[in-house]
């Protein structure tokens, strides 16, 4: 017989939290607190301190000082290797608690939190592997006087700006990478989803990590994600987010140290349907890739482009899944879709939604918000007779909309796909494998998916083409991406002499 899972409650009043420099939790002391509603229970959960431009600077000293004396970077990748494994074991033994703020600050489905956070264990379980094979190169070829060689060193001092959509993954795609290069960290989580990242801190630290290799500071992006941007002592800077606050890091990069930056930023990923797919399956894989954490995922499938002999019938396929999706309290084990994570992000989506009407496409389902009594709440959204030039084709909803687009041919399936500024991810349904390759290799995105969606695990890179970022984080690229490439000429036996 299953184990019931015992029915969880919101907490009936807010837990106080410091930021944490040095290996240590700071009180707020006298600094201005943040206080985070829970937006599906509409009760305060959490409370942050806002912290300083004064915080930041602290918070990178404790990195450069533990950077320079090579407390981490000087270890073995051995003995780095023994505390992200440990590390793993003890986000293991933590996944309900990770899982459960998660779910109180992000309103995400508590069943989802805790397959990220166990998905966050594999991370760091293969990164603690990738911190011993991590290497350089050798020539043995330039001549009998020379030898060469190429070595990786880690970049420094990493500054790392994580968004409110996936508080914890997005952190952990990143954390055990960076930390596996042998760099050091202060880590700047959103406002609204910090109690996560300062929990993994204390993890750390309890796995083995020395004082100082990481350090988070909460608070606000517009002081304490500015001054982390601009400051000379971060060596570089990795950004998820939206494409427009990724080019105001690239100008305050600019203006300060030119420092290395890794961008993932915004999406507007097709999902690809060719009539010889299986339906079944592409119907609930589609309404999966559009709904799963109410849209609020930088590669949700937000643009269905579906062969027009199947258009209308595959569309009402889509529409009877999402008239079948649970949506509700995210602490009920049976929910599906949770609560919009901020109240700003509802009023976006609903704004869209109106806007794709005024437009002329045709909504066929959902496209309101929903009365549950309390929270945040809006059906999964779907509109038919969409032109590329709408607003709701080509902008990133961050929200639980899928537009519908037909097509009729391979090439203008894929001049389609590729008719946006983003380049994050893509997806295509099909059983001829030649037609599925041929796509998969022209449309430009940094994830592609076959037969399938919303998959993968810590051994393939992340990351976008075009407007959707730079670089790459996860897999060997993801600690590759923060290191610095040395070339070294070794000189052997008596030099020619240039002054005689």
């Amino acid at each position: 017989m299953a184990k019931q899972q015992k029915r969880l409650e919101p907490p009936t009043s807010p837990k106080e939290f410091g930021f944490f420099v040095d290996g240590n939790s700071v009180p707020a002391g006298s600094r201005e607190i943040f206080e985070r509603y829970s937006p599906a229970h509409e009760l305060p959960v959490s409370r942050i301190p806002k912290c300083t431009k004064a915080d930041v600077d602290s918070a990178v000293s404790s990195a450069r000082q533990a950077f320079e004396d090579r407390r981490w970077s000087g270890l073995s990748g051995h003995d780095r290797s023994a505390v992200l494994l440990k590390t793993a074991d003890l986000i293991r033994q933590n996944q309900d608690e990770i899982a459960l703020w998660e779910t109180l600050e992000n309103g995400k489905p508590i069943s989802q939190a805790r397959a990220e956070v166990g998905g966050c264990v594999g991370m760091f379980e293969y990164a603690s592997g990738l911190a011993r094979i991590l290497h350089g190169d050798s020539f043995n070829n330039l001549g009998d006087n020379i030898f060469g060689l190429v070595t990786r060193e880690p970049v420094g001092v990493v500054g790392l700006i994580t968004p409110w959509n996936f508080p914890f993954l997005i952190l952990c795609e990143r954390v055990p990478y960076i930390l596996a290069s042998g760099c050091t960290l202060v880590v700047k989580p959103s406002e609204m989803t910090s109690v996560t990242t300062l929990l993994l801190a204390k993890i750390l630290c309890e796995a083995g990590l020395p004082d100082g290799v990481i350090n988070v500071v909460t608070g606000s992006g517009r002081t304490v994600g500015q001054a982390m941007t601009e400051h000379l002592d971060i060596d570089m800077l990795s950004f998820t987010g939206s494409t427009e606050v990724g080019r105001s890091c690239v100008e305050a990069a600019g203006r300060s140290n030119f420092k290395k930056l890794g961008l993932e930023l915004g999406g507007k990923n097709p999902q690809i349907v060719f009539a010889d797919a299986d339906l079944e399956d592409a119907t609930d894989g589609v309404a999966f890739g559009a709904a799963f954490n109410t849209g609020q995922c930088c590669v949700s499938g937000s643009r269905l482009i579906v062969e027009k002999s199947v258009a209308a019938e595959f569309t009402e396929m889509v529409k009877a899944k999402f008239t079948k999706v649970s949506v509700g309290d995210p602490l009920d084990e049976n929910t599906q879709v949770g609560a919009i994570t901020t109240a700003a992000q509802t009023q976006t989506i609903l704004a869209y939604i109106t806007k794709g009407q005024e437009e002329g496409a045709r909504l066929i389902c959902g496209g309101t918000q929903l009365d549950l009594g309390k929270g945040q709440y809006i059906a999964p959204t779907l509109f038919s007779d969409v032109t590329s030039d709408m607003a709701i084709a080509r902008d990133e909803i961050f929200g639980p909309v899928l537009t519908v687009q037909s097509f009729e041919t391979v090439e203008e399936a894929i001049a389609i796909a590729n008719d946006t500024v983003y380049g994050l991810a893509a997806s295509v349904w099909s059983k001829n494998i030649d037609k599925a390759l041929t796509v998969m290799r022209r449309v430009k995105a940094g994830r592609f998916w076959i037969n399938t969606t919303l998959s993968g695990g810590p051994e393939l890179p992340l990351g976008g083409f075009k407007q959707s970022g730079w670089g790459r984080e996860a897999g060997m690229m993801g600690v590759e991406e923060y290191t610095q490439v040395k070339s070294t000429h070794l000189e052997l036996g008596k030099r020619n002499l240039w002054i005689t």
